[in-house]
């Protein structure tokens, strides 16, 4: 592909001032109009540890140093070997990257950067957050609801979509669901384009993809350069029909800074320093092959009289052609010039950086992403169709298995165990299907964590949004149509007060025990949990539930496990609803007395008095209020563990 030299039909639009609203420079929070980015000594620190648990050690890497820089409207491309040094500055730029490593100034158009600039510029990330799930319309509808003021009109809004899907040749896919990379690129790229913000950031934005979509990608970031945005982005071996329409090249490598300036006086900067290029050769590759210490560096090098060692191994050669560059750089006329126009940018900013980067505002209010966010919720479990059916299967199959084992439970002394046998077993399966639940909110982390920093949404948006529109739905159907199965089958309960309160138990049960996975499943160690540890207290609880049966089987030892047990208080409560008003020796019926001769449980109130349980209403709904409680202290600690996640490379 670098090779190509073919050139690239880029429409010419006149810059037009006009196109965006005016600067508004009294507001720090606002940034509209044409936007100016410089930074100014920027370095970069991770802290990273190594070793294991009790013996770690602990290490502070710079990763990027002393960098400065302007970026104006026009394209503005980062370029560099794949050290990760051009996303991480990339990422430093856009504010997406932990700001207690960093140090310097990044400054638009000579102020600091506003609190909320993660929320009025764009960001399109290397790996795709959209929603594959929903249509090309449905997700730039979905940026547009969120991300637009309120005061504008559904016509207006509309018009702007239908803009930006002609201007990304998407108006025949619109109704397709993005699931190619192409389509996903071009949806991202579309998501941003909606909101016009004055500066964007790309990390990346033609790897992995065709030639066809590259062009248009492009040209769709030529012509809003054209129109006043600043566009700054990363790039990996461009070729030269793309190279030629930069306005501005950085060169980036070990965390330094190679060259930056016209992209266009790059090659002769470079030639000018006495390295050979062959007319034939792309810049693009003739400078990575520099920065990668390839043969054109070694070859520089040997005419200047220093011989290249063959034993030298390439990675101390890279370094070594990387500093001499670094040092040629900062010692050229390009330099001197740039730094003349940065230091009156700076200004008055000695201080440094605003301590307030990381707030995120919103321009709409809660109930309006709420929403949103469930309507998007509905879509996506509607082109899961075949998993929920799938899901609804199995909880039928489940279901008979379970009924036709107890068939037509009698009312008589023989079906006490029975029937505690068949809540145990609907307790159990109410738990352990609850395990599905720990990827509601693992599985799209990183669309919450780009989203939510983009403005998009507030945390308590997200956060109810999913458990309204994705948990209650997933949770509900299986749910309800494996315990009236079982318990049609069964006979468990007739009454309608009795089946209505026992409905409403089970649902309880299923949306705490959903609680625990959706906890380990929130936060930035989700991944190293295993399923097991929660597969595991689950089988603890209910053996101990089942124990619980016979009260002489459990040590006294262990009774407290019950306290921490889910599945108690589901089955406790499903225990008092079942027995309570219950007769097992019914008279005049000597026939079924007589198979009682060593049983003398006859009401079910003497059941539960064996069980220890209390058989007032408040022993019944006593379980209920420890259900809540476990299940709001549990979702308290997942909205915790969102609000806590630490911004990452997207």
């Amino acid at each position: 592909m670098s090779s190509n030299n073919d050139a690239i039909t880029i429409p010419v639009i006149e810059r037009n001032p006009t196109d965006l609203p005016g600067m508004d420079t009294s507001d720090q929070n606002t940034l509209t109009g044409e936007a100016v980015l410089s930074f100014h000594n920027i370095s970069y620190r991770e802290t990273v540890q190594s070793g294991f648990a009790f013996c770690k050690t602990t290490c502070v890497i710079e990763r990027l140093s002393n960098m400065n820089g302007i970026m104006k409207p026009g394209l503005n491309a980062i370029m560099g070997p794949q050290d990760g040094s051009r996303s991480l500055l990339l990422d430093v730029l856009a504010a997406r990257k932990d700001p207690r490593g960093l140090s310097g100034d990044i400054l638009i158009n000579g102020k600091p950067r506003p609190a909320n600039f993660t929320c009025t510029s764009g960001y399109v990330p290397r790996n795709d957050v959209v929603m594959r799930t929903v249509t090309v319309r449905d997700n730039i509808e979905f940026s547009a609801a969120l991300r637009l003021p309120m005061a504008m009109t559904r016509d207006e809004k509309r018009r702007r979509i239908d803009e930006v899907l002609e201007l990304l040749c998407l108006n025949k896919v619109a109704n397709v669901k993005p699931r190619s990379k192409e389509l996903e690129k071009k949806t991202s790229i579309a998501m941003e384009l909606v909101a016009k913000h004055p500066i964007w950031f790309l990390d990346d934005p033609t790897t992995g993809l065709d030639l066809s979509t590259i062009i248009d990608v492009i040209s769709v970031l030529r012509r809003m350069s054209m129109r006043g945005r600043t566009i700054i982005f990363s790039i990996n071996q461009p070729q030269y029909s793309i190279f030629r329409l930069f306005d501005s090249l950085t060169l980036v490598a070990s965390g330094k800074v190679m060259f930056h300036g016209p992209a266009q006086e790059a090659l002769e900067y470079f030639k000018s320093a006495g390295y050979n290029y062959d007319s034939h050769h792309n810049p693009a590759d003739f400078f990575l092959d520099i920065l990668n210490g390839g043969f054109s560096a070694l070859f520089h090098s040997e005419e200047d009289g220093h011989e290249a060692d063959e034993h030298t191994e390439l990675s101390e050669r890279q370094h070594q052609v990387r500093v001499n560059l670094a040092n040629m750089y900062v010692q050229s006329s390009l330099y001197s010039e740039m730094r003349a126009e940065l230091d009156p940018l700076l200004g008055e900013q000695k201080a440094g950086r605003s301590s307030a980067l990381e707030e995120i505002t919103c321009v709409t209010p809660f109930y309006h992403q709420l929403r949103w966010i469930i309507c998007r919720s509905f879509k996506n479990i509607k082109d899961f169709t075949r998993i929920t059916i799938t899901q609804t299967i199995i909880a039928i199959i489940a279901a008979v298995i379970v009924g036709t084992s107890f068939l037509a439970l009698q009312n008589d002394c023989t079906a006490v165990q029975n029937r505690t046998v068949v809540l145990l077993l609907v307790t159990g399966f109410e738990c352990i299907t609850s395990l599905s639940s720990r990827e509601l909110f693992m599985i799209d982390r990183d669309r919450f964590l780009h989203e939510h920093t983009s403005g998009y949404y507030r945390v308590s948006s997200y956060f109810f949004g999913k458990l309204l529109g994705e948990l209650v739905l997933r949770r509900l159907l299986p749910t309800i149509i494996f315990t009236v199965i079982v318990f049609s089958i069964t006979g468990v309960i007739t009454d309608v007060k009795g089946f209505f309160t026992m409905i409403f138990t089970v649902m309880m049960l299923a949306f705490c025990a959903s609680s625990l996975p959706q906890l380990l499943g929130a936060g930035e160690i989700a991944a190293a949990v295993p399923t097991q540890i929660i597969t595991i207290y689950f089988l603890i609880t209910m053996y101990v539930s089942g124990l619980s049966l016979h009260p002489e089987s459990l040590k006294s030892e262990f009774t407290w496990i019950q306290y921490l047990s889910i599945p108690h208080y589901g089955f406790t409560a499903l225990l008092h609803n079942e027995f309570m008003g219950q007769h097992f020796c019914p008279e005049h019926k000597t026939a079924e007395i007589s198979q009682c001769h060593n049983f003398v449980i006859c009401t079910g109130e003497e059941f539960l008095m064996t069980q220890a349980i209390d058989l007032s209403s408040w022993g019944f709904w006593k379980n209920h209020v420890a259900l809540v409680c476990i299940m709001i202290v549990f979702l308290l600690i997942t909205y915790v563990q969102l609000l806590s996640l630490k911004k990452k490379i997207f």
